[in-house]
């Protein structure tokens, strides 16, 4: 089963990015994606739908995990209509190399590598463990631009 229909079926619908627009352009000067070669680079996404941020503030002081974890999956939808915008179809995509997560929280929440769940839980829905499954790390931040709660940074491999 192909990945748009599997986003169907999991009731998920991307933003429609077109051309070279991508909400992380608010933030200062970069191109959402780069293709070499067979590697596509995604710039930072965050959790943000229509340029609302949902869950801000830090893990463990205004954010709860269920909040975090709901964050960090949207910020994966936001992924993916990256890889979409960048790829034309979703199907393209050969396999996930690595991701690096950025979480806000308080110096005592230990749990941020079950916050970064809610993105890796959805390429493992969307993709299955072949192709949605790949290197991974989170990292706890104090502060990301506009009280963001998570940003992340993917690499993918193409077909």
């Amino acid at each position: 089963m192909g990945a748009e229909k599997r986003l169907e079926q999991l009731g998920i619908k991307l933003p429609a990015w077109q051309g070279e627009k991508y909400d992380g352009q608010n933030y200062g000067r970069m191109k959402p994606y780069h293709i070499v070669g067979k590697m596509l680079f995604i710039s930072g996404q965050i959790p943000q739908i229509n340029g609302t941020t949902i869950y801000p503030g830090r893990l463990g002081d205004t954010v709860n995990l269920a909040q975090g974890y709901e964050a960090a999956r949207i910020t994966g939808i936001n992924i993916l209509a990256g890889i979409k915008q960048a790829l034309g179809d979703l199907d393209r995509l050969k396999g996930v190399v690595r991701m690096l997560h950025f979480v806000v929280s308080s110096p005592t929440f230990y749990d941020v590598h079950k916050v970064s769940s809610g993105v890796s839980d959805l390429f493992y829905e969307v993709y299955g463990e072949k192709i949605g499954v790949g290197c991974r790390a989170t990292i706890g931040v104090m502060t990301l631009a506009l009280n963001n709660c998570f940003e992340t940074w993917s690499d993918f491999e193409i077909k």
